[in-house]
């Protein structure tokens, strides 16, 4: 249980933020600029439902808008307000500006619980929702451009893309409107999984340099690691997936809304999710031992910690008990200001959320960029590379006959070779990339000064200079 007397996330950001300023020498004011949230828009809107009409508060914050459109998600939950949209929108910003995405940041919510309504019904909430935003340019495709979050997806992203092309109907990059939306609907392949894919890529570089893992006391590589999630919404679930699948982790814990299941010879998140989706929670979950009281898991022995779902559910009164040496941020603020002092005392390694979760704006980025040109990635040159391929190996399978040489390529070498690029692996490249470039900055930050301490600090020092850079470049 986090402890009354923390602040809540929003001033835990501001903590985090102003920490890192006091490393930067910029100009008087402008830290604050950089600081504040430029405007947040409150919407309340009626819809008929169920034979009455039905209230609901929506909020859009745009924090900074030192790059244009602004970019964040919308997230549908009952305890959405003010403070957490600008938290949020905060974040998106240095998230973005870390990863080198040109967009400012924004965040959207509104106060609902959508278990508790019919699609149809979500439908209406979400198209008066958007049409609210749109004809005020909150959502546009060059000026604010929503995502998913917690709460929402490809269908909630789908409704908002057709309200907008309704109330545009000239508007030739209307797709562009939003992202995260379905294949058929203007999306690209990877969105979903962007998030949880981008956790293990930041895992990958972060095995790739031995100093940093030496700082958490980890050697190796991934392979058998044990790994904790908490939450297996759709970020933790894609980690745990391809951290289990393509790295041999094992994962020896997952911890839902109705408590914790616990194996220490490894977790299938494949056949976790699913029983879930039949039985509307983990417990019953055969082989593995059922922990009614979740959070206490977060203090299990493991080598890596995955905090997928809430902010704030480190906090100052579990901190000192968790155990893992290295904890990576899947979820936005999972870890209060306080309690991140208390693990960096201990030694702990954090990866820092505005890094670690930034696959989703990432490759968010790339299907906004598709759908600005029109056309999806790999259609121009895929059959070129793969002829390319071809012609090559036909050249070396025809010297090695005329010269008599035997050579003979594995059937799986030139399958591989002979494939070009499509959709899908251009974007996990990109993203892998993006998470390779953008860690490797904050390392060389967190090594090259004595007086920064831990990767948040390099992360938001990295970030919060190149948004400062941004606005010198503006004449600010």
């Amino acid at each position: 249980m986090r402890a009354t007397t923390e602040p809540g996330f929003r001033e835990n950001v501001d903590i985090m933020f102003r920490h890192a300023v006091g490393y930067l020498d910029l100009p008087p004011g402008l830290a604050d600029k950089i600081q504040i949230c430029n405007s947040t828009y409150t919407v309340r809107f009626g819809v008929r439902l169920r034979g009455k009409i039905e209230t609901f508060v929506g909020y859009r914050a745009v924090h900074s808008e030192h790059m244009e459109p602004v970019k964040g998600g919308i997230r549908y939950a009952p305890e959405v307000d003010q403070n957490e949209v600008e938290a949020l929108a905060a974040l998106m910003t240095y998230k973005c500006a870390l990863v080198e995405t040109p967009f400012g940041g924004s965040k959207g919510g509104l106060c609902i619980d959508p278990r508790k309504y019919e699609e149809h019904e979500l439908e209406q909430i979400t198209r008066r929702f958007a049409y609210e935003l749109a004809k005020r340019d909150l959502i546009h495709p060059a000026q604010n451009v929503p995502a998913p979050d917690m709460g929402t997806g490809e269908r909630e992203m789908a409704w908002i893309a057709d309200q907008y092309a309704r109330m545009n109907t000239t508007d030739i990059n209307a797709r562009a409107c939003v992202t995260g939306k379905p294949l058929n609907s203007g999306g690209i392949k990877g969105r979903v999984e962007a998030t949880g894919r981008g956790v293990q890529y930041a895992l990958q570089e972060f095995f790739r340099h031995p100093d940093d893992m030496a700082k958490a006391g980890l050697t190796g590589s991934l392979s058998g690691k044990r790994v904790i999630v908490q939450g297996l919404g759709n970020v933790g679930y894609h980690a745990a997936k391809f951290l289990r699948e393509e790295d041999d982790a094992i994962i020896t814990a997952i911890i839902e809304r109705d408590g914790a299941i616990l194996n220490h010879g490894g977790l299938d998140p494949d056949a976790v999710r699913e029983w879930i989706r039949q039985y509307g929670g983990i417990k019953g979950f055969p082989s593995a031992t059922f922990i009614e009281t979740g959070a206490t898991v977060l203090e299990e022995d493991c080598d890596i910690l995955i905090p997928a779902a809430l902010e704030g559910v480190i906090n100052l009164g579990n901190a000192d008990r968790i155990r893992a040496p290295l904890i990576i941020e899947a979820a936005n603020g999972p870890i209060t200001a306080g309690a991140d002092q208390i693990l960096r005392d201990k030694g702990i390694v954090i990866i820092p959320d505005l890094y670690a979760n930034a696959g989703g704006v990432t490759v968010s980025y790339f299907e906004w960029v598709k759908n600005l040109s029109h056309i999806r990635f790999g259609r121009m040159q895929r059959r070129n590379e793969e002829a390319h391929a071809m012609a090559l190996v036909r050249e070396l399978e025809r010297l090695s006959a005329d010269k008599e040489l035997g050579w003979e390529l594995a059937p799986d070498f030139k399958k591989k070779y002979l494939q070009g690029a499509d959709e899908l692996q251009l974007v996990r490249s990109g993203l892998d990339d993006t998470m390779r470039t953008a860690y490797q900055a904050i390392s060389e930050e967190w090594h090259r000064r004595d007086d920064v301490i831990d990767l948040r600090t390099a992360a938001f020092i990295v970030s919060i200079t190149r948004v400062a850079d941004s606005y010198r470049a503006k004449g600010l």
